[in-house]
């Protein structure tokens, strides 16, 4: 029993199971941080509260508060400029960051907040052309994957020098088929077989693809005699 009532009155513990907001808003102001960011994690705090902590001095608060799917556009914005690296990340990562947050972010200098950026459903389709040309493979990688990649930018992607950006062109279903039909040629047998996996396969190129298989097939068949 008495093991229990310390859980109960713990702060802390407050933090991390309560669903009374306004318990929240006054425990946010505790002076211990692992009490303050439990509170910026929590789905129940209010984005009045989270605003709050978004100015906290401890950088894990600020990491919290830019996670939680209640934080505001307005506040994810202020924490987009956040000299913690980590904080840009999940501010880039953030289904509630507006697109012209997203587009500043997309010239973050670490490649990690460029990433989450590229792979964020809100980004732009111009500034995921702009993430096309990074110079990190997986940061074109998502953008390959993104849906609202351009077609123009995903013919673009499918000559990349990555096989696996490539795949992931393949994989996306705004890629027109003339691309599909350029990628069934691909020098990677992975890239021509994802090519034919592919629902907007025409059928010319499931057969060239398959009696390149078929050859390949015959020929381990031969050199294993």
């Amino acid at each position: 029993m008495k093991n229990f009532l310390l859980r109960i009155f713990n702060p802390e513990y407050l933090a991390e199971t309560t669903t009374n907001p306004n318990l929240l808003d006054k425990l946010s102001k505790n002076k211990y941080f692992d009490v303050r960011y439990r509170v910026a994690e929590n789905p129940n705090t209010k984005p009045e509260t989270l605003d709050t902590l978004s100015q906290d001095k401890d950088y894990r608060v600020r990491l919290y508060v830019a996670q939680n799917p209640n934080t505001t556009p307005e506040t994810l914005d202020v924490l987009s400029r956040d000299k913690g690296c980590g904080v840009r990340l999940y501010v880039a990562r953030n289904l509630n960051t507006k697109p012209e947050t997203l587009d500043v972010l997309s010239q973050d200098e670490d490649y990690r907040v460029r990433w989450n950026v590229a792979r964020n459903l809100n980004t732009k389709p111009e500034t995921l052309d702009v993430l096309s040309r990074d110079e990190y493979s997986s940061v074109r990688r998502r953008v390959a994957e993104n849906p609202n990649t351009k077609p123009e930018t995903l013919d673009v992607l499918s000559q990349d020098k990555n096989s696996y950006v490539r795949c992931c062109v393949v994989a996306n279903s705004s890629t027109k088929p003339e691309t599909l039909d350029a990628l069934s040629r691909d020098a990677d047998s992975s890239v021509r077989y994802r090519v034919a996996e592919n629902p907007n396969c025409s059928e010319r190129a499931y057969k060239y693809i398959m009696g390149l298989k078929l050859l390949r097939d015959l020929q381990e068949a031969l050199e294993g005699r």
